[in-house]
């Protein structure tokens, strides 16, 4: 088994980056809501695909937990019946969660996509970490991480449900998405800690130094993107056009833009030192490459008015970076204990 474990850390990587991906086009297609209860959709566990499967039909044959939008609201099923000539009340209690009751089938199923994903990445953080048992005698630290890192992932389900409850309270957006970052910063000491072959670096301890200031600059913008992101959002609900979203912005807008000049300057001198000295830190080409993309982006959504796409994109390679960046530190750092 212990063969498998290092392809399956990976696999549970790679689901969690994939997760990453559907919530930014959730939030980019404002589908946050198309399902409007949890863990379920509409009270299925594969939801509905057009409207009239949600308005109550005569004869029809109704299951505990199901959902109904009736005179605009979610009522949910008390127990098993079949539906009588006559609506009955008694049958039905109202979803008090929250008050929204809308049925779009397209937000519905990027939503139900974007769980279905949060569930397989769940299912293979837990597989690897039934697998890190076999680890036990020899590296105890693997079980630990892999443990952890399941009840991250639990958490996050959990906070995905206090997202939906809320109707997509930007502050739990912002929560789901660090929390996001704190599980792949996990995963890739549990991928770094099961390697066996180390590559050939220099530790050089300006450039750790720095790398980690490069790192919280990096952080310091993904929240500071983020409550851009929600001052967008909000904006883009008015139904005013692209063009005047960021007509007149928040002031962390403002310094989201100018501190992106401050992380690129920390990345290029890092680049350049790592070049100079030869380090052997290969990853920092991507870090610079990533880097570019993601100025590119945020550029494109200011000039030319949130391509689609750019939203998604911007998002994702952010988070992209970050991996990156940690890594780059847990090479750097065991560089340094080597010594």
């Amino acid at each position: 088994m212990k063969k498998y474990f290092t392809k399956s850390a990976k696999t549970s990587l790679v689901l969690v980056y994939l997760v990453i991906i559907a919530g930014a086009l959730v939030r980019m297609t404002g589908s946050g809501m198309g399902c409007p209860d949890w863990p379920k959709c509409f009270g299925y566990y594969i939801p509905p695909t057009q409207e009239k499967e949600l308005l109550f039909a005569v004869g029809k044959e109704y299951n505990k937990g199901q959902v109904i939008i009736k005179d605009k609201t979610l009522l949910v099923a008390k127990k098993d019946f079949i539906a009588s000539k006559n609506f009955e009340i008694i049958n039905w209690e109202k979803y008090t969660k929250h008050d929204y009751a809308v049925f779009n089938p397209f937000h519905t199923w990027v939503e139900y996509i974007n769980r279905l994903f949060g569930a397989l990445a769940g299912i293979a953080c837990f597989i690897t970490f039934i697998i890190s048992f076999w680890f036990w005698k020899e590296n105890k630290k693997l079980l630990i991480l892999a443990f952890l890192i399941c009840v991250l992932m639990g958490f996050q389900a959990w906070l995905g449900k206090t997202v939906v409850d809320s109707v997509l309270n930007p502050f739990k957006i912002t929560t789901h998405m660090l929390v996001a970052l704190i599980i792949v910063a996990f995963q890739l000491i549990l991928i770094y800690s099961a390697r066996k072959i180390k590559k050939i670096m220099i530790y050089d301890n300006k450039f750790n130094l720095i790398l980690i200031f490069a790192l919280i600059f990096t952080i310091i913008q993904i929240i500071l993107g983020t409550t851009v992101r929600e001052y967008v959002d909000t904006i883009s609900e008015t139904g005013l056009p692209k063009i005047l979203w960021l007509q007149n912005p928040s002031v962390s807008f403002y310094i989201h833009r100018s501190f992106s000049i401050v992380v690129f300057l920390t990345i290029i001198y890092l680049y350049l030192r790592n070049r100079k000295l030869n380090l052997g830190f290969n990853k920092m080409n991507w870090v610079l490459i990533l880097l570019i993309l993601e100025i590119i982006s945020g550029i494109s959504m200011y000039y030319l008015d949130f391509p689609f796409g750019t939203q998604t994109i911007h998002i994702v390679i952010a988070t992209l970076l970050f991996g990156f960046q940690f890594y780059m530190i847990l090479e750097s750092k065991s560089k340094k204990t080597q010594l």
